[in-house]
């Protein structure tokens, strides 16, 4: 199941609109930012029903 989340981008600063897979659960996916057209790294905990945590990083910075 998708949801939206508003997150920022690490580069650019600007709000980009991702869609979770939250049954997932605890993963981390890799988009490209539809304005600066850079890849983040996204890290999402999700409790299979609703996202919990949601970080952005650039592609430099250590997942955690």
């Amino acid at each position: 199941m998708y949801h939206e989340h508003d997150a920022n981008c690490p580069y650019c600063g600007e709000i980009i609109t991702v869609f979770v897979d939250i049954s997932q659960g605890n993963h981390h996916t890799i988009e490209d930012c539809w304005v600066c057209c850079r890849p983040i790294e996204i890290v999402i905990e999700s409790d299979g029903q609703r996202v919990l945590r949601l970080e952005t990083f650039t592609d430099d910075e250590t997942v955690g």
